[in-house]
């Protein structure tokens, strides 16, 4: 696991960062009466009708540790240029990880909102990432997006990074920080967000199309993690018509006797590439007159991407040919300048550098292509391509621990609109709290992103769509 975490120093300064912050745990013990805390308000999800709030429970053990407390979830709202809330959510089944989807609401008005449990107020974690002043935990106040123009023509889920078969998360490099494990008597963690996510997509409130898996769907890529996912994945629906999916570095060949049993891949041996698809080859899939491409953007033995001659050469031949074509790409490694210097392993863990420049000069010459999905950082954020190209750049954060989820993309005629949610099961709702800890608390500051990050509208003609 050391590949594919940030160097020394970079280790260092965030530990040094985190180890003066209090860490919220989720142990089991009983809570003081009267010690009710209301806190980690989040507005996860902003469309263009509804909005996602969640927030968690915490009473004091009498020894000063905070444990989960169950209790009811409210949603107060009311128009910000009005006066007055009314509740618009309740439920009194007991919990202490709330979750409230708001619907009904106006596009592209602001609403002033409060999350209640007991009455009391729900207020943002200690995180800078929703206490800064514009933020809607801060404000109190949410703005539902405009849709772009034009008919719904589909639906698409953008997840990555499930690492099945984990067992310890939050681990960067020799065993720091302290990492965190399920808790005893509830199944291992990889399982029970895989299990959230594929239960979300067969829901009819999110109307899921397709689902686009973009790498590090195994721990280690061991015959029975590859096994796993792929059994998994394959209940759920047909490879290459209701899922996609490209390897990430974690489902890269390995060396050593545990995957002997796999084909070999030069002196390694390749147990992805057994289930799924070989190392380093392009896929390309037509789903109506929309066009995906997955990537292999992985290297041997290190955490940072590549792309070999013969796929960059596939690549833009497809281009070429096609070059007007809708086309969405997917792959791994996030590809940009920006993405390099803002990722806490630096430049080094993402593509590399000269073949970045050579696929955004590919882009530059496809007018077809209008975004690129990544992984592998674990965080929500757009950034800003090299070259003055009209591609979106989006790294969607981990499906495996906090925020623990994905990215709806909804295709209109007129552009299309993207929507970060969390998974939503009790399990992974309790396990997203509980691993929100890792990295000393530190993990939401780098990983839920700005609200804008996570939700948005892009306008783009998309007219020549179809439907089916």
């Amino acid at each position: 696991m050391s590949c594919c975490g940030p160097n020394r120093r970079q280790l260092l300064t965030l530990l040094a960062a985190a180890a003066a912050l209090p860490v919220l745990g989720t142990n089991t013990a009983r809570a003081q009466p009267d010690s009710l805390s209301v806190t980690d308000l989040e507005v996860v999800t902003v469309t263009d009708g509804s909005a996602v709030l969640t927030w968690t429970t915490y009473g004091n053990d009498g020894s000063g540790n905070p444990v989960p407390v169950d209790t009811d979830s409210e949603v107060w709202l009311g128009p910000a240029d009005g006066s007055g809330l009314r509740q618009v959510f309740g439920d009194s089944t007991p919990t202490a990880y709330h979750y409230a989807e708001i619907i009904g609401l106006d596009p592209g008005r602001a609403y002033r909102f409060e999350a209640r449990s007991r009455g009391i107020a729900a207020t943002p974690a200690l995180n800078v990432a929703t206490r800064l002043p514009n933020t809607p935990e801060a404000l109190g106040v949410l703005t539902t997006l405009v849709p772009p123009p034009g008919r719904l023509l589909r639906t698409i889920a953008l997840c990555n990074d499930i690492h099945f078969g984990e067992e310890i998360s939050g681990l960067i490099a020799a065993g720091l920080p302290p990492g965190l494990r399920q808790e005893a008597g509830l199944p291992p963690y990889p399982e029970v967000m895989l299990s959230a996510l594929l239960d979300d997509m067969h829901r009819p409130d999110r109307a899921v199309d397709h689902l686009l898996l973009a790498g590090d769907l195994s721990a280690e890529a061991t015959p029975e993690q590859v096994r796993g996912v792929h059994s998994r994945l394959a209940g759920w629906g047909s490879a290459g018509r209701d899922w996609f999916a490209a390897r990430g570095n974690h489902d890269r060949p390995h060396l050593g006797d545990d995957y002997a049993s796999c084909t070999p891949y030069l002196d390694h041996h390749d147990c992805w590439g057994d289930y799924f698809s070989a190392r380093q080859q392009l896929a390309q899939y037509e789903v109506g007159e929309l066009r995906l491409i997955a990537m292999d953007t992985t290297a041997l033995d290190i955490a940072g991407g590549t792309l070999d001659r013969p796929q960059l050469d596939q690549f833009r031949d497809l281009c070429a040919a096609d070059p007007d074509r809708p086309t969405l790409v997917f792959g791994h490694h996030p590809v940009t300048t920006e993405s390099g210097l803002t990722n806490l392993a630096g430049p080094s863990f993402i593509l590399d550098a000269a073949d970045a420049a050579e696929l955004q000069s590919i882009y530059a010459s496809t007018p077809g292509v209008f975004l690129h999905h990544s992984g592998h950082t674990h965080r929500n954020r757009r950034t800003r391509p090299d070259l003055p190209i009209p591609v979106e750049f989006v790294e969607v954060a981990a499906t495996k621990e906090y925020p623990g989820g994905y990215s709806l993309l909804r295709l209109y005629e007129g552009g299309y609109m993207l929507n970060f949610y969390k998974t939503r099961t009790d399990d992974a709702r309790r396990w997203s709290t509980r691993s929100r800890g890792e990295y000393y608390g530190l993990l939401p500051e780098y990983t839920l992103g700005t609200t804008a990050d996570r939700n948005h509208t892009v306008l783009r003609d998309l007219s020549g769509l179809t439907t089916v």
